[in-house]
């Protein structure tokens, strides 16, 4: 048995929590591999909107098993919260969610000092959501973090001496004021609710479930242009969001790899600073914004929005490996008379149908037009319904990339998904 992975193709937001929810019934295990609290992962039913930070997207299927990996870093108070909001619906959450003993912990002191040093940069901000993900996986790196595992041996003595470093830098490098006190105290009560949970040595008990054929989905956070290494450096996440990521973050094989679905929406979006070559300053811009209620479920800020960027998706179909392609927010460019796609970028005089080393450029998007398919498709059940607008439009993106669009998702709600054959 292989290990799918559902991962997004532009700057996060592509709607990968609603799209795993509905692919969860066909799986055994769920299972996050990287990121942290940055995230934020919108599923919808029953007219209730539910935001998921850290906890995979199958929760709300009692009978998955869901899993942080050792990739994802935590913070036990936005922890807490999720957890305390998920009991209010009544789910056990305890039987079913297991925690890496090797995923990173964010401190208090790591939010302070992502705050500090966004403020440092001045001008030059790179668009931190401040959660402290920065500098938790700089201390991964740096051989100073402190991990799930470490809870149970002299867990208070470990945090008192990476706090302690953690304030000595905020007062010599940044003389940042603060006050954590509140928080700390929150913080603990989030550690104790962490040791409550079955903690696990994940890449053994993955590996264990990959050797009994069960189906498990690895689920990614944030998106592939925001890559530490592959996407619009230095304006990234501090993770491997591509699928190769969910090889470190989980403890797998790469040839334990299955499908790859790729998500993308039908339209772009960005939140923070960093190229965005495809972005609109216009009305047809704030009309994506609104329409697509296009605001981060994390921070709350509005999301910068853009045509849909072929160069940028096609690179990021290259980079993971996808399989198979799933297209979200169909059902905005319904509301317009007709769209744009960028087909390539004109820098000095040339095209480029890729995305070069640097895009943080002057760049002349070049665009094909598309004629609008001016209908709700919300209420469709079938792809045999599609207008012909839609279908022309899809098979394009198809001939583009070379892969096939499975899933096509028409509403926020998990009913509104239309899988095509």
């Amino acid at each position: 048995m292989k290990v799918d992975v559902l991962l997004g193709l532009q700057w996060g937001d592509e709607g990968k929590g609603k799209i795993v929810d509905v692919l969860a019934p066909n799986y055994d295990i769920i299972a996050r591999f990287q990121g942290g609290p940055n995230a934020g992962h919108s599923l919808e039913f029953n007219n209730v909107k539910h935001v998921l930070h850290s906890i995979p997207s199958g929760i709300f299927h009692a009978e998955k098993i869901n899993i942080i990996g050792n990739g994802v870093v935590i913070d036990p108070v936005i922890f807490k919260n999720e957890i305390e909001g998920l009991r209010k619906l009544g789910l056990n959450v305890s039987k079913n969610l297991l925690i890496s003993k090797k995923a990173h912990l964010i401190l208090p002191t790591h939010q302070r000092l992502d705050a500090a040093s966004e403020a440092a940069k001045g001008v030059s901000k790179i668009g931190s959501t401040l959660k402290g993900i920065g500098p938790t996986y700089m201390d991964k790196t740096g051989r100073n973090g402190l991990r799930v595992g470490d809870i149970h041996v002299n867990f208070n003595e470990k945090y008192e001496i990476l706090s302690a470093k953690h304030k000595m830098m905020l007062k010599k490098n940044y003389d940042f004021d603060y006050d954590i006190s509140d928080y700390e105290q929150e913080w603990f009560e989030g550690i104790e609710l962490i040791k409550s949970f079955m903690l696990i040595d994940s890449e053994k008990i993955i590996n264990e479930f990959i050797k009994d054929n069960k189906k498990i989905l690895a689920e990614g956070a944030q998106g592939t242009l925001l890559d530490i290494d592959f996407g619009t450096y230095p304006f990234v996440t501090s993770s491997n969001t591509v699928s190769a990521g969910a090889c470190i973050g989980l403890g797998i094989a790469p040839s334990k790899i299955g499908e790859v679905y790729g998500i993308f929406k039908a339209y772009c979006t960005r939140v923070g600073s960093g190229p965005f070559p495809s972005e609109l300053f216009d009305d047809a811009g704030l009309m994506l914004q609104k329409l697509g209620n296009e605001f981060g479920a994390t921070t709350g800020r509005p999301r910068r929005c853009g045509w849909l960027d072929l160069p940028a998706l096609k690179y990021s179909v290259l980079i993971n490996g996808v399989t198979q392609l799933i297209m979200t927010k169909a059902d905005i460019l319904g509301f317009f008379d007709d769209f744009k796609v960028v087909t390539a970028y004109r820098i000095n005089g040339e095209d480029y149908d890729y995305m070069p080393f640097d895009i943080d450029t002057k760049i002349e998007p070049v665009t094909k037009n598309f004629k609008s398919w001016k209908s709700d498709l919300s209420k469709l059940k079938s792809s045999d319904e599609f207008p012909k607008e839609l279908n022309e439009f899809i098979k394009y993106l198809e001939t583009e990339t070379s892969v096939s669009i499975k899933i096509v998702s028409v509403g926020p709600d998990r009913s509104e998904t239309i899988k095509l054959s």
